[in-house]
């Protein structure tokens, strides 16, 4: 074999092998940015609008990257979550209102989750909806409790390729490339109040407030988990301590090889990218699908399934099959989605009140933060039994997620630019006008979708 080609072959593996060792923490975020939620409003407002709302997505994907590149870092150079940085230097009405908007927006969209995983396994063999969102709540706070860390992480990332079945199906029903392409580079906006609550729900939905604590938070997890930070903090000493492989007691550290930063931006631009790839094709299939075909208003799972039957339209029953691809996608990005919700308002309120955290602990190790993990996966299961439909919840979930993330976004522009916590890894010039851009454009349609509210 020439030896040109065989050093081409381990560059190529040695690459590989590389993104496969930095896939972490914001592989699994992008991922479960997909959760039911997501998939609920992607394909309401490809059924709803056709392509009109596709330029968000090419938007959004930059936007993204920067602030969950913000997260990762404060995690990264802090050695703790978003909500312990937020108790170590600002106020404490600032920390309450942190972890207050992340524990409503957590628990509402836990609880839409649950319901949307229950009405989709009801396309799978009939069951009561009361009994499946128990199972399912059940299930997952189980599922997190018994399970290692290592083993956890590696399910999360196996449960990401369910959305592949969208990627295949707008492919297949894309229909005219041009009009596609020219809806994903050229904004149109309706001033109206659906488009505009249907705008917020996915800008909620894609850059959502969860994202941001799960993010940072993991970040720890992947430095405990290599050793390379203490488990055993005393704040009671400010200083960091170098030996043989690096401990961290507070604050910044004076060093951080550039591998690690490396590494997280790998691991988070692709994770973002898959996640918002996997978005664009999902609002491509629905409004080549079920917008095509007169169906502008998604009220059951077995209507958002029926985008998926152009996968599976050469074989008998292809309808049946559509719905067991749909109720698999829902069924396994939920399972991954919901610990990570019940997981972020865990570490909050642990870094609040400086309680023993992380998934890394069993049960009798960090018996609180499991706990909070389980009363809000419970809490989140009640909102189920408000008589409220489970696919239109999730839309008005991602509204939720998409005022909440305002404020959010504003503490950690402030906290990734401040030198005094971030160091020498504070904001560069493009990561600050892409983070502004954020606060700005959401913040705006935010107050967009409130006033036409007001006024309709």
């Amino acid at each position: 074999m020439l030896p040109g080609y065989t050093k081409g072959m381990q560059n190529i593996r040695q690459k590989i092998k590389r993104l496969l060792r930095s896939a972490g923490p914001g592989i699994i975020t992008g991922a479960a940015d997909n959760d039911p939620s997501g998939i609920a409003t992607y394909s309401q407002s490809g059924a709803r609008f056709g392509y009109a709302q596709l330029w968000t997505i090419i938007l959004m994907l930059p936007m993204m990257i920067a602030v969950q590149e913000m997260c990762a870092r404060i995690g990264l150079v802090n050695g703790k979550g978003i909500a312990g940085v937020v108790k170590q230097y600002y106020s404490k009405w600032l920390l309450n209102t942190v972890v207050l908007l992340i524990l409503v927006a957590n628990t509402i969209n836990l609880g839409t989750d649950l319901g949307a995983m229950a009405e989709a396994t009801r396309l799978i063999f009939p069951a009561s909806y009361t009994m499946l969102t128990v199972f399912y709540a059940l299930f997952s706070i189980a599922l997190v409790i018994l399970s290692s860390y290592e083993i956890y992480s590696r399910y999360l990332k196996l449960l990401a390729f369910s959305l592949f079945a969208y990627l295949i199906t707008g492919i297949i029903v894309s229909g005219s490339w041009s009009r596609i392409l020219y809806s994903a580079v050229v904004p149109h906006i309706e001033y109206n109040t659906e488009f505009l609550l249907l705008l917020v729900g996915l800008f909620g939905t894609t850059i959502s407030p969860y994202m941001f604590f799960w993010q940072a938070s993991q970040e720890v997890e992947e430095e405990l988990r290599r050793g390379l930070l203490s488990s055993d903090l005393d704040h009671a000493l400010c200083e960091p301590v170098r030996r043989p492989v690096r401990f961290r007691r507070c604050g910044p550290l004076p060093y951080i090889h550039p591998g690690e930063i490396r590494d997280m931006r790998i691991d988070t631009w692709t994770g973002m990218i898959f996640s918002q790839s996997a978005a664009w094709f999902i609002i491509v299939t629905t409004a080549g699908t079920l917008h095509t075909a007169g169906v502008e208003d998604i009220n059951s799972a077995a209507q958002a399934a029926e985008a998926l039957e152009p996968l599976v339209h050469s074989f008998p029953y292809a309808g049946r099959i559509a719905q067991l691809l749909f109720a698999a996608g829902i069924i396994g990005l939920g399972l991954m989605a919901i610990p990570i919700f019940a997981g972020s308002a865990s570490y909050a309120l642990a870094d609040t009140f400086g309680w023993t955290q992380g998934l890394r602990n069993k049960l009798g190790e960090a018996p609180i933060f499991y706990a909070v993990m389980l009363i809000s996966t419970l809490v989140g299961m009640l909102i189920n039994f408000l008589g409220i439909n489970p696919m239109r919840a999730l839309i008005y979930t991602a509204v939720i997620n998409g005022v909440a993330a305002v404020p959010l976004i504003f503490v950690i522009l402030k906290i990734s630019s401040n030198k005094d916590i971030m160091g020498a890894y504070t904001n560069g010039r493009w990561t600050n006008i892409l983070g502004w851009a954020t606060f700005i454009i959401m913040g705006v349609a935010a107050i967009g979708m409130l006033a036409a509210y007001g006024l309709s």
